[in-house]
């Protein structure tokens, strides 16, 4: 008989990137070390660019001085993929889980991430499909809904997906997204029309949908922006 498979799901609310990018590499190295099990963060950032390994800051289009006007912050991290856009509004998870365990390769490992993002839009039946060559992410027709950007240390992984419910996509404006020109940028809420559900009733749908993608039967919640704190506690 197959044992069951645990994910344990923090929902953090709204948290600051940095403090979210800290809280990832403490769990990573616990996942490395077997002391956690497969972790699943669950959050939204202030208004936020990234930039990944390859800092390609070139695609910001508007001067890193005016940042502070529009009320967003610019930070680089060692995720793969190109600049992209964090804030309100938008669902993101980042899996902290071991790839070794599971059995799953780097490519097949993002297939599954737009997976999640596909079946979630599709609840709301909103047709939505992987990128073309060279196209990351999630996209309906010709605007992407879902970004990727993961990074992957010794079989454990960080970063991972967001998926825009209604954020304000004049944010997208001053970046070339995820690198890609001539592209729009599109949300649950514009391509659906109508009244959403909650979010945090869609953040949960989209939770369900990577549990039963990756393949995970038992789900240990955790709730509250006081698991970031008291974690950084034991620092």
């Amino acid at each position: 008989m197959r044992s069951l498979r645990s994910l344990e799901v923090w929902k953090l609310g709204v948290v600051n990137y940095l403090d979210a990018l800290k809280l990832q590499e403490k769990l990573v190295l616990e996942r490395k070390s077997h002391r956690i099990c497969d972790t699943l963060l669950s959050l939204q950032h202030p208004p936020t660019y990234t930039v990944g390994k390859r800092q390609t800051v070139h695609n910001l289009l508007i001067p890193q001085s005016e940042l502070e006007q529009i009320g967003a912050e610019l930070h680089y991290t060692q995720r793969g993929g190109d600049i992209t856009f964090h804030g309100p509004h938008q669902a993101i998870l980042y899996p902290i889980i071991s790839l070794r365990d599971t059995g799953l390769g780097a490519r097949r490992f993002v297939e599954k991430i737009e997976l999640t993002m596909i079946e979630l839009a599709g609840i709301y039946g909103v047709k939505a499909c992987p990128g073309q060559r060279c196209e990351t992410g999630v996209w309906v027709g010709e605007r992407k809904i879902g970004a990727i950007g993961v990074r992957i240390s010794n079989g454990i992984t960080s970063h991972g997906l967001a998926f825009n419910i209604d954020p304000d996509l004049k944010y997208f404006r001053h970046i070339v997204p995820c690198g890609i020109a001539d592209k729009e940028v599109t949300s649950l809420r514009k391509e659906t029309g109508f009244d959403l559900p909650t979010e945090e009733i869609i953040q949960e749908e989209l939770i369900s949908c990577f549990a039963r993608i990756f393949g995970y039967d038992n789900l240990i919640w955790k709730e509250g922006a006081s698991i970031l704190s008291g974690k950084n506690e034991t620092e």
